[in-house]
């Protein structure tokens, strides 16, 4: 996914700082993966591990839902994107929280995704004023 793949407005502050989050989210689910890719002690697998991609597909979702929002013609479609994008950073942040109990040292990078997150949350209330 190239950020100068999408449409009209690929530098807006919010496609920005979702790109970033992007970026960050798949690295933290790198990390992560490695450590709860492993099996218990019981033979079963760590269900968290469905958390990494969860935070990767969730975020690399926001980006194309946001120029989608910014390409409609009609205020009602572009509030159906808008509030897509809001249902997925809102499920983005649940699952870094989710996340942060688990067990690696990965977890540690999780409340800058979260930071992150807050910081997109503020511009997300601008951009969706401006629609």
């Amino acid at each position: 996914m190239s950020p100068h793949s999408f449409g009209n407005n690929p530098h807006s502050p919010l496609y920005k700082k979702a790109q970033e989050i992007f970026t960050l989210s798949r690295h933290i689910s790198f990390y992560l993966s490695h450590d709860l890719a492993y099996l218990q002690r019981n033979g079963k697998e760590d269900t968290n591990i469905y958390f990494t991609g969860d935070i990767v597909q969730q975020s690399v979702s926001l980006a194309p839902q946001i120029l989608k929002a910014e390409s409609q013609s009609f205020s009602e479609e572009k509030h159906k994107y808008a509030a897509s994008v809001m249902r997925l950073s809102n499920l983005l942040y649940k699952n870094c929280e989710r996340l942060e109990k688990v067990n690696s040292n990965g977890k540690d990078f999780l409340p800058l995704l979260r930071k992150e997150l807050k910081k997109f949350r503020k511009l997300q209330h601008t951009w969706r004023l401006t629609l």
